[in-house]
């Protein structure tokens, strides 16, 4: 079955709206917490960038920093555990935004 047009530009949208969301709260918590959040959401919105570069022979490297499945599992144990340390779950917010912002680029 053929994706039609509309379905294709929806999709998009919605990785866009994400991307823009998780962008917008990761400028939240690192405003709200400071210096170490920050430096966080950053180092971990290049990560996958920089793990192609240096581990590019390796593709299940690659392939692992490229996965939302990790990002999405520091997210929501953070969110459900007791642990209190504001630069994970930024960097797990970095992390699913340069995925998210990686899948409007394919698609753009």
């Amino acid at each position: 079955m053929e994706e039609g047009r509309t379905g294709g530009r929806a999709r998009w949208l919605g990785w866009l709206l994400l991307t823009v969301f998780l962008g917008a709260f990761a400028v939240f918590e690192s405003a709200k917490y400071g210096l170490p959040t920050t430096g966080a959401a950053v180092a971990f919105f290049l990560l996958p960038d920089l793990v192609r570069k240096i581990a590019g022979r390796w593709r299940w490297v690659v392939a692992a920093a490229n996965s939302g499945w990790i990002p999405a599992v520091i997210l929501v144990g953070y969110s459900f555990s007791p642990i209190a340390w504001p630069p994970l779950f930024t960097a797990g917010l970095g992390w699913a935004t340069r995925l998210a912002a990686a899948r409007v680029a394919q698609r753009g």
